[in-house]
């Protein structure tokens, strides 16, 4: 039910409520049967239609306010659905971008080594306070897969197969402090050994420690006999320090692995080593620094 403005029928009416007033007063004075009768006809003949069209007119106004009130709700709720709906699919096309982007980096680090690989996505991370750092693939034994098998990512090593079902497996992962593999120094005959240390950089261990290795040099695997459980080649990180070990016969550092395995999701799982050893070949080049232009 529409309610009549009190403060707009008071605009439209004020001046006929004055010339009620006056007729009252002439009515009084001139008792019944006076001309003021004619008056007071008169009036109402000419005041009643104008009280009825103020309000009908304010009525009508009010009643389509709220026709254009519901209208205009019916369509910011019709633009909130678009919106939310443009914004899922938004966000499963940032997705899919970037599982793509994943997909070519690990097919085209594949390629650069020659390995060949089963994909496969993590679909579990063991818990916080489990006793190894590990994840879940979705992909096992009726894939192919086999214990003490290399798994990599785009960016590089991620760790070891350690247990298979028929559809799914478990990785060692190289943050893991049980985990060690075997490492070259690029572009040298450098070798050693890196090992996780959970959220820290790994740890380094150099065979040799006359040897010189300065912060920023670049590790790939070094290989193990047959390809298991580490094929030759794949990028492994960067070191970040070096330091003489007192009393021993190697040097330690510290590495920076390439791979987070926290935010990784796409990893190949290497099924058959290379028939070579790639060497560097698997490592990206590295940023060359802006040449100066010469004056003129």
């Amino acid at each position: 039910m529409v309610r009549r403005s009190p403060r707009r029928s008071r605009t439209v009416l004020a001046p006929l409520v004055v010339l009620t007033a006056c007729l009252i007063l002439l009515d009084l004075a001139a008792g019944p049967g006076g001309s003021t009768d004619r008056l007071r006809g008169a009036a109402a003949a000419v005041l009643g239609p104008a009280e009825r069209l103020a309000s009908g007119t304010w009525r009508a106004l009010s009643d389509a306010g709220q026709g254009l009130t519901g209208s205009t709700r019916r369509q910011l709720d019709e633009l909130r659905r678009e919106n939310d709906a443009l914004r899922l699919a938004a966000r499963a096309s940032d997705d899919d971008r970037r599982r793509a982007g994943e997909l070519d980096a690990l097919l085209h680090t594949a390629g650069l080594g020659g390995y060949r690989i089963v994909p496969a996505r993590v679909v579990a991370l063991a818990p916080q306070q489990a006793a190894r750092q590990e994840v879940t693939l979705d992909a096992g034994s009726r894939d192919g897969i086999r214990r003490e098998m290399t798994v990599l990512s785009g960016d590089g090593l991620v760790g070891r197969i350690v247990r298979v079902a028929p559809t799914t497996c478990d990785v060692l992962l190289l943050t893991d402090p049980t985990f060690s593999v075997g490492v070259r120094v690029e572009s040298t005959g450098l070798v050693g050994v890196a090992t996780g240390a959970g959220s820290s950089p790994m740890r380094l261990r150099l065979l040799d420690a006359q040897t010189t290795v300065e912060p920023g040099a670049r590790l790939v695997t070094l290989g193990s006999v047959g390809g298991s459980p580490f094929v030759p080649g794949v990028p492994v990180g960067e070191v970040q320090s070096v330091r003489t070990s007192p009393g021993t016969l190697s040097r330690s550092g510290r590495v920076r692995p390439y791979v987070e395995p926290a935010t990784t999701d796409l990893v190949g799982i290497v099924v058959q080593p290379p028939r070579t050893d790639p060497r560097d070949a698997v490592l990206p080049p590295r940023p060359q620094p802006s040449s100066s232009k010469g004056s003129s």
